[in-house]
């Protein structure tokens, strides 16, 4: 397996649906041969809109894509029989069963293997002779999987896999899709369960309103945000006790009553610090709690922190022209623009991307 070699490689893609609205805005990345690249985000973020793109769908408003070495859109006939895709609802007749939608579709498959092998990939052998119209719909998404993956697929695009699984059928499904990325398939997955990606993914990129906000392997992501120690206060001891929190590498700090939050992205400088200042004063440090940051918080800070960036720079587009005397329509609509820039800063969110997948 070399990862070294791209399989899927994205140079600024874009996505501009009717009105102007930009679904993807400019984003890059690649993907090598036998990893496994998750794209998290919102609803709304873009990630399946990428994915029609990645899958020749759609033609890209911009940008250019590689996958397999050719362009999806124009050389589909080249790159669709190496590539398998599981959308997030299948759509089958309900009527047949397992093993017949199988069959069928392994006969629209060029180099489809057996389909029985297909089924026990995914847990389905002893459903094969039961209607689709009868799955629970966690079985059907086993079904989209078994499917997905019937033609040997170099490459497998993954909208969503685990939507509808419960807790037991989730982790099967991540272990079918580390086999296939232990077997050299390439997989590139889109989720909205942080844990999914942190379990599965080899690298990363977490998409917002359009832009890749972060990138890199889970550690490396988590690793740019701050890790945080919380414990709680003997009672008489004040916040004024602790030793300088900005020698111990603390970055913020929080204070609710007794319990203090601190901040920091030097975690074993700090923990070390506050044991230290601790034991040579004799406080006891209750419930003392100490973690590096979880994908979670790094999406949820990530997010906030993309969110603000780009409502300062709506704000500052907007002043300008105000400066420069553009008035009337145009003029106003970017006072709107401002002020709605504004109000996002609250935590409020605003627009077509919220509804745009």
């Amino acid at each position: 397996m070399n990862t070294n070699e791209h399989v899927i490689e994205v140079t600024d893609l874009r996505r501009v649906y009717g009105g102007g609205f930009e679904a993807v805005r400019g984003i890059s990345f690649h993907v090598g041969r036998g990893e496994i690249f998750a794209l998290l985000g919102t609803n709304g973020a873009g990630k399946t809109s990428t994915v029609e793109l990645l899958e020749g769908l759609a033609r890209p408003d911009g940008g250019r894509i590689s996958v397999l070495g050719h362009d999806p859109c124009t050389e589909r006939a080249a790159v669709r029989p190496r590539t398998g895709v599981m959308l997030q609802e299948g759509g089958f007749p309900s009527e047949l069963t397992v093993a017949e939608t199988a069959r069928m579709w392994a006969g629209c498959v060029s180099g489809a293997g057996p389909v029985g092998r297909a089924l026990a990939l995914a847990g389905l052998t002893a459903r094969a002779d039961v209607r689709v119209k009868q799955l629970s719909g966690g079985e059907r998404r086993r079904l989209d999987l078994a499917l997905a993956v019937i033609g040997g697929p170099e490459v497998l695009f993954l909208d969503e896999p685990s939507t509808g699984l419960d807790a037991e059928g989730r982790r099967d499904t991540w272990d079918v899709v580390r086999a296939l990325r232990d077997a050299g398939t390439t997989v590139l997955l889109t989720t909205h369960y942080l844990e999914e990606a942190e379990q599965l993914a080899d690298r990363l990129a977490i998409l917002h309103r359009g832009r890749i906000a972060a990138a890199g392997t889970p550690a490396e992501v988590t690793a740019a945000q701050p890790s945080r120690i919380a414990f709680e206060l003997p009672e008489g001891y004040l916040p004024g006790d602790l030793p300088p929190l900005g020698e111990l590498g603390v970055s913020g700090h929080e204070v609710d009553g007794r319990v203090i939050r601190l901040h920091t992205r030097e975690l074993q400088r700090a923990a070390t610090g506050l044991l230290v200042w601790a034991q040579r004063t004799g406080t006891e440090l209750r419930r003392l709690d100490v973690r590096s940051a979880s994908l979670e918080e790094a999406f949820l800070g990530i997010a906030r922190e993309a969110s603000n960036g780009m409502a300062n720079d709506a704000v500052n587009k907007a002043s300008a022209e105000a400066a420069t005397g553009r008035t009337g329509r145009r003029g106003r609509k970017s006072a709107g623009r401002a002020e709605r820039a504004e109000k996002d800063k609250t935590g409020k969110t605003y627009g077509t991307e919220e509804f745009v997948a």
